[in-house]
């Protein structure tokens, strides 16, 4: 008797101890299946999620490509009419000053901006009190400001003697990542960069001021800015503009887009004989174009920023413009 009931218990703490081993196993087969269930549900989400990142990101370039193609549309009809005040679908044509103009296309909107080029500075040929104030103008302080404009001016010259506070290839070859000044013309904006003294932040700007590079070009070839253009930033770099002429200047474009040398000359009164070496009106066939596109009621934007050449005379086998840069998608400030 007392060994079947030894033989009893024995068998009732197998069966509880195979109980409880079961039990854990489906515990962790469960616990398992959750972990599954949640990475799978992560996955989904995070997919979905880039998806529409991806869908809406593209919606934005195909709307700022769109615009770029209405801008490029506006400087032809633009060409077509010079010197006429006219209207295009109920609006007066755009200006090439750099003043924005907005639209809608498909789901979302649109910001352009065009200016011609010969309203800028050209950093190729403009003198170098010119290149002073508008970055004196732009906020720089004054000691970066003239490390910055003799660095140009060294980097562009043909020599390798050293301005007052510029930089030649002795102090570019002390650098950790060593190279030589070019000693030549600048063949794009970006190669500022590799100029003593300019950062990305003054060429692009930041959410203090706006970048160099929205005022500069090297495609104008002009040593004098076209006042008949040039946004109030740029017109501000003329020795001897002030603010009040500036605005009387845009004002006076507003009125008569093509000013003539009488006009302004009446505007500028005693100031014109110190600006005539400067200034210029007229246009020219070069143009740099913003444009942004944005998704209804949605954050975010794409930019491209393009410079275009007109031909004057364009034969059937050749395309009626030309884009001499392009790029996408960059950091616009409108």
């Amino acid at each position: 008797m007392k060994k079947l009931l030894r033989l009893l218990l024995t068998f009732n703490q197998d069966t509880h101890s195979q109980t409880g081993i079961a039990l854990l196993l489906v515990l962790w087969v469960l616990t398992i299946l959750m972990v599954i269930v949640f990475s799978f549900s992560f996955m989904t989400r995070t997919e979905t999620l880039s998806t529409t990142s991806f869908k809406g990101g593209l919606e934005r370039e195909f709307i700022a490509e769109g615009a770029m193609e209405r801008a490029i549309m506006e400087l032809f009809y633009r060409n077509t009419f010079k010197n006429q005040t006219i209207e295009f679908e109920g609006r007066e044509v755009w200006r090439v000053d750099g003043r924005a103009y907005s639209g809608e296309l498909g789901a979302g909107t649109y910001t352009v901006s065009i200016l011609d080029e010969s309203g800028k500075v050209d950093i190729n040929a403009a003198p170098d009190v010119v290149l002073k104030n508008l970055l004196l103008n732009m906020g720089i302080p004054e000691e970066e400001t003239d490390t910055i404009v003799d660095s140009i001016m060294d980097w562009k010259d043909p020599d390798d003697l050293h301005r007052l506070h510029g930089a030649e290839s002795d102090y570019y070859q002390s650098l950790q990542n060593p190279y030589k000044a070019k000693n030549a013309r600048f063949d794009s904006l970006e190669e500022l960069l590799l100029v003593k003294g300019v950062t990305p932040d003054i060429l692009y700007g930041n959410g203090q001021r706006r970048g160099i590079i929205d005022f500069l070009t090297v495609y104008s070839k002009k040593n004098k800015i076209n006042v008949s253009a040039a946004p109030k930033e740029v017109l501000m770099a003329v020795p001897g503009m002030t603010p009040e002429l500036a605005d009387s200047v845009i004002a006076a474009r507003a009125e008569q887009e093509a000013a003539g040398q009488v006009s302004i000359q009446s505007i500028l009164g005693e100031n014109y004989s110190l600006m005539a070496r400067y200034i210029m009106t007229g246009s020219s066939n070069v143009f740099s174009i913003d444009a942004v596109g944005k998704k209804a009621n949605e954050k975010g934007a794409y930019a491209i920023r393009a410079t275009v050449v007109l031909s004057s005379t364009p034969t059937p086998d050749e395309q009626p413009y030309k884009f001499l840069y392009y790029k996408k998608p960059v950091t616009v400030t409108q």
